[in-house]
């Protein structure tokens, strides 16, 4: 394979002793790419090309003393995306560590969240539990009108209309915090778990 080098800045090349940096290593002087077609290209200073195909920093003797590897745009989104989320995990944790100093701390304000809403179940257990009641008893009085061939008086339909919405309404509000308490013990064990990792 024929290789055409363009020398993209002006000067003679000098085959001498290797110009050393301050600190004693070879300097770079040129920098050459290989393009999709092989041709090298070599200028004196980085462009968006060498950086896209990757190049080699060369001596003014042409000796290579660096080689770096071709930009690659989707790896770098995805380091990129993989710090961010590094950082935002980070940010977390200090978050949690701020609100809970410590597993234990956690581990009671779970308990204390947890038996908070426990006792809103219980409560709203022992509502249906009398809404069904009066259900009951509503029925045998509606039985009873009917039994005797009366009419069922407008108050008494009312009164049944109104218990069963109000079951109806019990029932979502313990379907709702059941549903709560389930998610808050998830939480704070994802929590506690985080938590115990940083101790």
């Amino acid at each position: 394979m024929s290789v055409f080098i363009s020398i993209a800045s002006c000067g003679a090349l000098f085959f001498s002793s290797p110009t050393l940096a301050a600190n004693g290593a070879p300097k770079a002087v040129w920098y050459r790419y290989y393009d999709q077609h092989g041709i090298a290209n070599i200028s004196t200073s980085v462009t968006p090309a060498h950086i896209r195909y990757g190049y080699e920093a060369l001596d003014q003797n042409m000796q290579v003393i660096k080689r770096n590897h071709p930009y690659n745009s989707e790896a770098d989104l995805n380091q990129s995306s993989q710090r961010a989320l590094s950082a935002r995990y980070r940010e977390e944790d200090n978050k949690l560590k701020k609100a809970y100093s410590n597993s234990k701390t956690a581990l009671i304000k779970r308990d204390q969240a947890l038996l908070a809403i426990k006792k809103q179940m219980n409560y709203q257990q022992e509502q249906l539990n009398q809404l069904q009641q009066d259900k009951i008893l509503f029925k045998r009085q509606e039985m009873e009108y009917f039994r005797k061939g009366e009419k069922v008086p407008e108050r008494h339909k009312t009164l049944i209309e109104n218990n069963l919405m109000n079951i109806n309404k019990v029932k979502q509000t313990l379907e709702i915090l059941s549903k709560n308490y389930n998610r808050t013990n998830k939480d704070y064990e994802n929590i506690i778990e985080r938590l115990k990792k940083l101790e």
